[in-house]
């Protein structure tokens, strides 16, 4: 009877111990996780109830033969519970939110391979009387023939973890290896993969990087230099080629303001004169629009200056004399300044005395035909193409209107010899004819009559500028005068500069 009474009473205070110590465990786990973000699955629970039930059983010195298996469960399963937490204090908390610092997906996983090992190794030697030695000098035979098997493997393992104590690169990195290049999305136990510009996936051993002469775009700083050689006639000098590359490279989006580009002479050819483009960008994935814009840049730049790209190889081309084009875009110039206010006054033998002396030019899409804050001496007249204008007070940039074909500007600058008040860039190819002072100067002396309308509609321009800076629009009547005071101002400005 006292060893049945004893042993109710022993399985009385196991079912009161377990429930308890199970639930203590759980809410442990669930202040774990919910406070500190410590990934806790369902492993977790079959923990805590192997550990609810061990340690009363222990305390009781209850007789049961699987004490021991549920011993060895309790020190595996505690070995994922102390994973978790490294994995939540160690690798995000400490190197990733506090330091910034990106762990490997291997180094975390030999991390995890070691706490696991270490939790086997107790087991069987507090458990099943399996000591250490015994257990590392027994499967010698085997171990030897499975490292001769999986030397790569291993020879990767130790290539990564080299490449990473060293600092190499990262995630996000931009790698060249072996001419090919990709961004690192991925650093695992056996090799590093590469996503190119394409989105294709590249997966190279750890073994085979270490081996190879590794360059990474985004060290030791952020911004980094691309080349791209441009071939042009040797015809045309070295400081004037520079000079028209620097401007095109210097307004393509996407190039980097600071460091400023560069422009470099590097060979003389047989059919031309070899030239690389140095730019500075911050973000390898825009590469190929950047050097798209560059390119296109450069050519309606060069097409401008008239300076040739050499070809090897000879072709005989049929082509309208440049001459009849430049007629045809005069002719339509003509018909446009016939509709201007700004023209009406202008005999059509001025204008066809003004015309004829005006420069075509021809901008891409995107590229900058004036820009505030430049000198200027000379307005455009828009033949074919749209554009828009843009203009910038305290720092803040805004549309102030769009133009198409019939439309002209540049007239502040070339008429009181002010900085260009605006900034147009080309919306879409445009063909415009430019006119300098010199040819305006002529027909001014001539007709006096226009300087009271270039200086009305030289207002309307200012204030339509100004207002759309403006909190709120202003009153009909007040803008009137406004307008009055700035078109007699202007008149004096005009007659000073042009000195009539």
């Amino acid at each position: 009877m006292p060893g049945i009474s004893q042993s109710y009473q022993s399985l009385v205070s196991l079912a009161v111990a377990v429930p308890g110590l199970y639930w203590l465990l759980v809410l442990f786990g669930r202040r774990l996780k919910r406070r500190h973000g410590v990934r806790l699955g369902w492993l977790y629970h079959l923990f805590s109830l192997c550990l609810a039930v061990y340690v009363p059983a222990l305390a009781l010195d209850l007789p049961w033969s699987f004490i021991r298996h549920l011993g060895a469960a309790v020190i595996i399963l505690s070995s994922t519970v102390l994973i978790a937490i490294v994995d939540r204090y160690v690798w995000d908390l400490h190197f990733k939110e506090r330091h910034g610092v990106m762990v490997p997906k291997f180094l975390s996983e030999l991390g995890r391979l070691a706490i696991l090992a270490l939790a086997v190794f107790l087991v069987l030697q507090l458990f099943y009387d399996q000591t250490i030695k015994g257990l590392l000098i027994a499967p010698g035979i085997a171990a030897v023939i499975l490292g001769l098997a999986m030397q790569d493997l291993v020879g990767n393992v130790i290539a990564g973890m080299a490449l990473q104590a060293g600092k190499s690169f990262g995630h996000g990195d931009w790698l060249i290896v072996d001419n090919r290049q990709g961004e690192v999305i991925e650093i695992n136990w056996r090799s590093t993969r590469l996503k190119t510009l394409d989105d294709f996936c590249i997966e190279i051993p750890n073994r085979e990087i270490s081996r190879q002469t590794l360059i990474n775009l985004n060290r030791p700083h952020r911004p980094y230099a691309m080349r791209i050689p441009v071939m042009l006639d040797n015809r045309t000098p070295p400081t004037r080629a520079k000079n028209v590359l620097l401007h095109a490279v210097a307004n393509a989006k996407g190039v980097l303001p600071e460091p400023k580009p560069k422009v470099f002479l590097k060979n003389f050819g047989e059919s031309g004169n070899e030239y690389e483009v140095k730019f500075w960008m911050d973000d390898y994935h825009r590469y190929s629009d950047i050097s798209d814009a560059i390119r296109t840049n450069i050519w309606y730049a060069l097409q401008r200056h008239g300076i040739r790209i050499p070809y090897p190889v000879r072709t005989v081309q049929l082509e309208r004399p440049a001459r009849d084009k430049q007629q045809e875009v005069q002719t339509a110039a003509r018909l446009i300044l016939r509709h201007q206010p700004l023209f009406k006054c202008l005999t059509d033998e001025q204008l066809d005395a003004l015309l004829p002396r005006g420069k075509v030019v021809h901008f891409g899409r995107g590229e900058t035909i004036i820009r505030q804050g430049d000198n200027g001496d000379s307005m455009f007249i828009i033949a074919a193409g749209e554009a828009n204008v843009t203009a910038e007070r305290n720092g803040l940039s805004r549309l102030v209107a769009g133009m198409k074909a019939g439309d002209c500007f540049g007239e502040m600058s070339l008429l009181t010899g002010e900085l260009r008040s605006a900034t147009v860039i080309a919306n879409s190819d445009c063909e415009v004819v430019e006119i300098d002072k010199a040819v305006l100067g002529q027909s001014l002396k001539e007709s006096p009559e226009l300087l009271a309308q270039l200086s009305e509609l030289l207002a309307q321009r200012q204030l339509s500028t100004q207002d759309a800076f403006a909190a709120e629009q202003s009153t009909a009547a007040g803008r009137a005068a406004r307008e009055a005071v700035s078109a007699n101002n202007l008149v004096h400005k005009l007659r000073a500069f042009f000195e009539l």
